[in-house]
């Protein structure tokens, strides 16, 4: 049993002062494979306390120091990538395959991008040609407060704190406490990285204790949170007293759009695309939306694929899926099957109950549901596992009209051979993200959504500009 009780707090490990152990449960057995500590108030104000220290000596540390940390840094955290990778799949149910290259890989390419983006950034610019002496100063937002979740760690880890350490924030780390493992060894490269005592802090928590804490605490100036849409209401709530800035990216229901000219693999790209990681992905294409020329042939092909989909342990090698992270997510997923199925949707694969062979871990059938309409729970809801639904449409401006019908805004995906059409349709998708016949975005693009998938933006300067607050100087003298 892997015990890591204590927290990272101003250049040390620190036993806590109000900790409670908190058992973190191997999903591919559902047994006890680590022993944290949740912290209580005094935990969270001592990290605080840490990071408003340190933040006068932080801000004013050349950018280019500060990026030398952040390369020294990636050096380091490509040195440990086994220790990451073997975390987040015994933690969180990754297959150790997929954590290495995907789940450890999403960190490496997060960190190289704020690199590129950063030794490009002026921090102090022209406000324009017209105005010779103002300028345009771009400075660190303070005490950043970062809430992470279980499903990408290394993913959402790696946005929030590389891109503040490179503004010149400092900050306190709360990552999810089903999958702390990974934040642990993280916080491991940071100190031996060299960071200054106090830049970066962890502690341990869950949401109703340090990350309520974080949200409503007078000296936390920003809370940067990746979760639930329920939660991120909560924070924002809970952040108001203060006014403090609130970055959220939360739930999505993402469209899936197949016109009758998609290329033949688009069915497919778009069925395992769904199933990877589980399904465990707020930016899942959850909603195939098919040409009704095209529907049946879609429907089978896509049950064909989710039924060659495996299933199997997170520690064995191989391209299957793992399980999903708890007993909570697993009963909620076999709860909307069972909801998809009593409002009339068309199973074609999966179902509920555990796949063949499997008596133990929270494994979940690769499903697929045709015939659904966009009133239906499982069109609604985000389900957060394994399992697709299907809906039928006629036309171009039918299928912008489902795709938009919904709460979230995150991501929509466009399948045609047709370049004209699906740039007119990428512009009338409510969505912070586009992406089209499978082209995923390039490097340093943003990360983000609008409606209830939140605000702000991660990744690349723009995950930069997120932790900065903009200044404006009148009377510069010239140098």
């Amino acid at each position: 049993m892997i015990e890591k009780r204590q927290f990272y707090i101003n250049g040390a490990w620190v036993d806590p002062i109000e900790g409670r152990d908190h058992p973190v449960i191997d999903p591919s057995t559902e047994e006890p494979c680590a022993i944290i500590s949740l912290g209580g108030k005094a935990d969270t104000d001592a990290a605080v306390a840490a990071a408003k220290a340190a933040f006068p000596a932080w801000m004013n540390t050349p950018v280019e120091e500060r990026i030398a940390l952040v390369e020294k840094m990636l050096d380091i955290y490509k040195s440990r990538t086994e220790d990451l990778a073997q975390a987040m799949t015994m933690e969180m149910g990754a297959p150790i395959d997929m954590s290495r290259a995907s789940q450890v890989g999403a960190g490496t390419w997060h960190i190289t991008n704020f690199i590129t983006a950063a030794k490009k950034f002026k921090f102090i610019r022209p406000l324009g040609d017209h105005a010779p002496n103002d300028r345009i100063v771009y400075e660190p937002i303070g005490v950043c407060a970062m809430i992470t979740p279980w499903n990408w760690p290394m993913n959402q880890v790696t946005l929030k704190v590389v891109a503040a350490a490179i503004a010149g924030c400092t900050m306190v780390l709360k990552p999810s406490e089903e999958s702390p493992l990974n934040a642990i060894v993280f916080a491991e490269i940071m100190h031996e990285a060299g960071f200054p005592k106090g830049v970066f802090n962890l502690v341990n928590g869950d949401g109703m204790g340090v990350g309520s804490q974080l949200s409503n605490h007078k000296d936390v100036d920003m809370v940067s949170f990746t979760g639930s849409t329920r939660a991120g209401i909560a924070i924002s709530k809970a952040a108001a007293d203060t006014l403090k800035r609130v970055h959220l990216e939360l739930g999505g229901k993402g469209a899936n759009i197949i016109f009758a000219d998609a290329d033949d693999k688009a069915v497919k790209r778009g069925v395992l695309h769904m199933m990877n990681n589980s399904g465990q992905s707020c930016n899942a294409p959850s909603r195939m939306l098919v040409q009704k020329g095209v529907y049946e042939k879609a429907v089978e092909t896509a049950a064909e694929v989710a039924n060659s989909v495996t299933v199997g342990n997170a520690h064995d090698a191989g391209r299957h899926i793992g399980p999903v992270v708890n007993e909570a997510q697993f009963n909620k997923i076999q709860g909307l099957i069972q909801k998809g199925i009593d409002e009339g949707a068309r199973l074609v694969a999966g179902g509920t109950g555990r796949p063949e062979g499997f008596n133990r871990g929270f494994f979940v059938k690769p499903t697929v549901f045709a015939d659904v309409t966009n009133e239906m729970t499982i069109a609604r809801e985000e389900i957060f596992g394994p399992v697709l639904s299907i809906i039928p449409f006629e036309t171009e401006e039918e299928a912008i009209r489902i795709a938009n019908d919904t709460v979230y805004g995150l991501t929509n995906y466009i399948q045609t051979q047709d370049g004209s059409k699906s740039n007119r349709v990428a512009l009338q998708l409510r969505s912070g993200m586009v992406e089209i016949n499978g082209q995923s975005r390039g490097a340093g693009a943003p990360f983000g959504g609008m409606k209830q998938s939140g605000n702000g933006r991660e990744g690349g300067v723009w995950g930069i500009e997120d932790f900065l607050e903009v200044k404006s100087v009148a009377g510069w003298a010239a140098e």
